[in-house]
């Protein structure tokens, strides 16, 4: 109120300053005061040829040229006068801006400022957003911003994948529905809203889920989530055949390098299919790709020397993972072997090593359970 408080006298002394001279009388006297000069001249004249300083025909040119001075004067005189009459008109002007003017502001900053605003102390000014801050309270603000804005097609897009990484399922499917509605419809908002439904669904593919997997096909017929997810409901319902179909087709034209392909592959080995380009381990099971050196290797190893050779490089592994508990990657490509070659003790069994080696780090546990869901186990 004190800093207001000035403001507003520092407004009132600079519009007094300019509005003053307005309100004051002009000098009406100018006029005047020649006459009396000239006057004065026109006597001194007199007593100057009386006392014989000047002569009669020099008296009358000088008397001559006062009285046209006097009349000038007398005439300029006359014409100030109703300038002098405005006097009364410019006092009410200078009162009119004196207490118009910041009624008028007043009334402006009113309408367009803010004057309920609090105040923004100068060290909240310079501090920036805690990228340490919980994740939870990072959303919340999210969320706030959308609830004033619930047309930001660009924020719900970033909230949904986050909704769904915390487990709120519902939710993320009510912001990827958002998202598709605000944002544009596409693929992958399509796949994604499927796999929230799933989410809602405990993992299941649901019709509803399923119904979106389709019409994210139907824009990207390549699309690998969906397919796969396809794919899994396919198993879901007991059509094996058409999984393995569907997920062998994946495989054929999808990049050697795509890093869903390890997921996909292990999924059809789940439902009995062969996995192309694979290298059959003991029992005429597929087992994962194998390194170029490794391929080559096994090119002529007979089928008993092939599972051996696949057994000791999935021993080695199993061994570095008791020093190295913290290869998530690592972890998985075990349990994933485990699964390929039918051992699924010893695949829960890794699995509860692979958890109680990342029980103390957060992120290692999240990145592990993802994974183990992506294998189709309980993550």
């Amino acid at each position: 109120m004190t800093l207001w408080f000035v403001f507003a006298l520092m407004t009132v002394a600079a519009i007094f300053a300019v509005l003053w001279p307005l309100s004051r009388r002009g000098r009406a006297d100018t006029g005047g005061s020649e006459v009396v000069v000239y006057r004065d001249q026109l006597a001194e004249i007199d007593r100057d040829m009386a006392a014989g300083i000047i002569g009669a025909a020099e008296a009358d040119a000088a008397r001559v040229e006062i009285s046209r001075r006097l009349l000038a004067a007398a005439d300029q005189g006359g014409r100030e006068t109703p300038v002098q009459g405005n006097l009364n008109l410019r006092r009410t002007a200078a009162i009119v801006g004196l207490v118009g003017l910041p009624v008028i502001a007043s009334s402006f900053y009113l309408a367009l400022g803010s004057p309920r605003l609090g105040d923004f102390p100068l060290a909240e000014r310079g501090r920036v957003a805690d990228a340490n801050q919980p994740l939870a309270n990072l959303v919340a603000q999210v969320e706030a911003h959308l609830e004033k804005n619930p047309t930001d097609g660009r924020g719900w897009t970033v909230l949904a994948p986050v909704l769904s990484r915390l487990g709120r399922y519902d939710d993320a499917v009510r912001a990827y529905r958002n998202a598709i509605t605000y944002a544009g419809d596409s693929a992958d908002r399509r796949a994604d809203l499927g796999e929230a439904l799933m989410g809602t669904a405990g993992g299941v593919v649901t019709a509803d889920a399923k119904a979106e997997f389709e019409r994210a096909v139907a824009l990207n017929g390549d699309d690998a989530k969906a397919n796969y997810f396809l794919g899994l409901a396919a198993e879901q319902d007991g059509r094996k055949a058409d999984a393995a179909a569907l997920w062998q087709k994946m495989l054929a034209k999808g990049p050697s390098d795509a890093p869903w392909r390890p997921l996909v592959q292990a999924a059809l080995l789940r439902v009995g299919g062969s996995v192309p380009g694979g290298v059959s381990a003991p029992g005429g099971v597929s087992a994962p790709a194998l390194p170029d050196s490794a391929v080559a290797a096994a090119r002529d190893m007979s089928e008993a020397d092939r599972g051996t050779m696949i057994k000791g490089m999935v021993d080695r592994l199993a061994t570095r993972l008791k020093t190295n508990g913290d290869d998530v990657e690592g972890w998985l490509r075990l349990v994933r072997a485990y699964l390929v070659m039918g051992e699924r003790d010893k695949a829960m069994s890794a699995l509860a090593d692979a958890r109680q080696a990342v029980a103390n780090d957060a992120d290692r546990l999240r990145q592990l359970n993802e994974g183990l869901k992506n294998l189709g186990l309980d993550g």
